[in-house]
């Protein structure tokens, strides 16, 4: 089977990619292909390339969410593709749903090259495809300006989304929003419209502790009109994933669409990618991609050791 890396060089450290493919040459020997993203939506097109063929491949996206996302559009919904995710970015967001080993196993080659396979649920949002996360609300402008921190000087990856947060906060924290998700029509300000596939976004948060990327359900949360004290008051049990502790604020649905517009501009975020329109439609894609990933690593268990760990902490 080929084996394909596709490597954002401009993701973590510089050396990054060098140590990647000497590990490359160690565990794979001559026979792999790498090639090198430039720019935006390089990797998907260095993914469709690769497919050409029409012969099975296993892909490694090697790089951030973003890097992730654009290999995912590319082999979405074909048979004979995996795709995988070599961690290189400051954000990796996806892979926190193995665990807290998950980063580093992922790191592991030779753990990857042999590893299982399974087919995992994407979303569409306007004909974009994402594996993780998609938020529309404070959450989605924080992601979206979270690029402008990064550049200072002794600020890391957390540093930013904090930095951005604080900004995004103080410049008011809901937009206007229609939204329509099963039984649930609201209307009105709106802070945060999340829907996870997956687990985590933002560098952290995990709203939805048991979601999973295989059941077809998609988990939505809504949070409407909030102050800026009462905001502060419950993210973090929304980062932690006690929403349902928080009926009063936090409307949640578990389903495969919703509908969402405003006469303003929207910024959604994709999986690290950034759409801005006034209509969306989001709703469980048809198309489903082959995630291959280490041998006894996997999301079942990573939510049962949370979720026990929940329980032992609230009943303390």
């Amino acid at each position: 089977m080929r084996q394909v890396l596709i490597i954002n060089p401009s993701a973590g450290k510089r050396s990054s990619a060098r140590r990647l493919l000497e590990q490359a040459d160690a565990v794979l020997g001559g026979d792999y292909e790498a090639y090198f993203t430039e720019g935006a939506g390089d990797a998907r097109t260095l993914a469709l390339r690769a497919l050409e063929r029409g012969e099975p491949v296993r892909l490694y996206a090697c790089g951030g969410d973003g890097t992730l996302n654009e290999v995912v559009n590319a082999a979405a919904g074909v048979d004979f593709a995996a795709v995988t995710n070599v961690p290189m970015g400051t954000a990796n967001d996806f892979l926190r749903i193995f665990g807290k080993e998950g980063r580093k196993r992922f790191a592991d080659l030779a753990a990857l090259r042999d590893g299982p396979q399974s087919a995992l649920d994407l979303m569409d949002c306007n004909g974009l495809l994402g594996l993780d996360v998609i938020c529309a609300g404070v959450d989605a402008r924080v992601a979206a300006e979270v690029h402008r921190y990064k550049k200072l000087p002794l600020v890391s990856g957390t540093g930013a989304y904090v930095l951005s947060l604080i900004a995004n906060v103080a410049g008011g924290i809901t937009r206007p929003m229609r939204v329509d998700m099963g039984e649930i029509h609201y209307e009105g300000p709106t802070a945060i419209l999340c829907v996870c596939n997956g687990r985590h976004y933002g560098g952290g948060f995990c709203p939805v502790a048991d979601a999973m990327p295989d059941d077809g359900v998609l988990d939505m949360l809504l949070v409407g009109d909030i102050s800026r004290l009462k905001f502060a008051r419950y993210v973090g049990r929304y980062a932690a994933g006690r929403y349902r502790e928080c009926p009063e604020i936090v409307r949640d649905y578990h389903g495969a669409r919703v509908d969402f517009s405003s006469r303003e501009e929207i910024t959604v975020v994709v999986d690290g990618e950034v759409l801005r329109d006034k209509r969306f439609t989001l709703r469980l894609s048809e198309k489903k991609v082959n995630f291959f990933y280490p041998t006894g690593c996997g999301w079942r268990e990573s939510s049962q050791t949370a979720n026990n760990l929940k329980d032992v902490i609230f009943k303390n």
